[in-house]
């Protein structure tokens, strides 16, 4: 019998430089000479760019993938990665708060037999919302 070894394939990556020209994207795909577009959203840009580059290499559009590069004046690049960047520690937050915010619940349910709207009037939120956490977290409630 023969065993099938795992090989990985690493796909080419292709960057679809993407400059405002107007109402436009105009994009260029600088790994291949001669691959141009346009599309007149941002959202729009890796289709168009993987359509040109699928088209002048005569492969499946899907055979390999597309990074957008927009080309933004001064250092607002900077800026929206610093803006990407403090979404995701809130978001890092709020998950770590629900959590806590679960845990005391079901504290406060389970060893203070508290009722829901005595948690919820401890914890600054609606008995509905602590009913809500404490059903995601499989602890009963009243």
């Amino acid at each position: 019998m023969a065993v099938m070894a795992e090989v990985a394939v690493e796909r080419a990556t292709y960057t679809a430089r993407c400059v405002r020209a107007g109402d436009w994207w105009a994009i260029v795909v600088p790994e291949v000479p001669g691959v141009f577009s346009q599309a007149r959203r941002l959202d729009q840009a890796e289709e168009m760019a993987r359509d040109a580059i699928a088209a002048m290499l005569r492969v499946s559009p899907r055979s390999f993938d597309v990074r957008v590069s927009p080309d933004l004046p001064g250092g607002i690049s900077a800026e929206i990665d610093a803006a990407k960047e403090l979404r995701q520690v809130a978001e890092r937050a709020q998950r770590e708060a629900t959590a806590a915010t679960r845990q005391v619940a079901a504290t406060l349910l389970e060893a203070c037999q508290l009722t829901l709207r005595d948690i919820g009037s401890l914890l600054g939120m609606s008995h509905q919302r602590v009913s809500q956490l404490l059903e995601r977290s499989g602890h009963g409630a009243e």
